[in-house]
């Protein structure tokens, strides 16, 4: 399978790619702004079976061409795009600047959209688009102070995968999103200093690979709750 991981350089992302870089089966292409980290997990598989491209999603509209062009001279097809890249900023809300406000935005709703139009076209029928949101931005879910941009964002993400469900319908492109609790990650102790998550960025990355793969077969348009805890 060909698969794209954008914001695999740490955390869930990584995981992810080391866990699917195990398949000999699989080509992955990870993304992320740290090239130091992208230069340690390309080189770090077994198989040689990971390539890179170092992008900064909060500003993808600057490379837009170039990005693409790595994409399309790397793959012919992709059969699964997994969006983990994540911006968090913890500040309440009348104490954050519009700066880092819109910059979480970038990063955490229109750089993934905007990856999502560059990939679409090399999708076909039982391609995967597997968005990770989070608990924060899940309607109805507990909210915390100092997390109302990074919430909305997340909820902006969750609302666009029903959106586009509907819309790639006719393509046969599943589209579906995975609203994660607690892991604990550089992310989750940032937000909650002294908390111990109940489960691991492995742990959790295991289940979403295993989800990119399958899930796609039983839900399409669905934002599901991937929490033990919250926080």
């Amino acid at each position: 399978m060909n698969i794209i991981v954008n914001g695999g350089t740490r955390g869930i992302g990584r995981e992810i790619v080391l866990h699917m870089a195990g398949d000999k089966d699989n080509q992955i292409l990870v993304t992320g702004r740290n090239e130091k980290n992208l230069k340690e997990i390309t080189g770090s598989t077994k198989m040689g079976n990971v390539s890179s491209i170092t992008m900064d999603l909060s500003a993808i509209a600057n490379d837009i061409k170039a990005i693409k062009d790595q994409i399309y001279n790397r793959f012919s097809k992709v059969d699964i795009l997994i969006n983990t890249a994540g911006n968090l900023v913890v500040k309440e809300f009348l104490n954050v600047p519009d700066r880092e406000a819109r910059e979480m935005m970038e990063s955490n709703f229109f750089g993934p959209a905007t990856f999502i139009k560059l990939v679409v076209p090399l999708m076909c029928d039982s391609s995967h688009i597997v968005n990770i949101s989070s608990m924060g931005g899940f309607q109805g879910s507990s909210k915390y102070r100092g997390l109302a941009y990074y919430s909305a964002s997340k909820a902006a993400m969750a609302c666009l995968t029903e959106c586009l469900a509907e819309e790639f319908r006719e393509l046969g492109i599943r589209v579906n999103c995975l609203a994660l609790g607690s892991v604990q990650t550089e992310m989750f102790e940032k937000a909650f200093p002294g908390s111990k998550a109940p489960v691991s960025a492995k742990e959790i990355a295991r289940f979403i690979a295993d989800f990119a793969v399958n899930g796609s077969k039983f839900f399409n348009g669905k934002i599901l709750p991937a929490a033990v805890a919250n926080p």
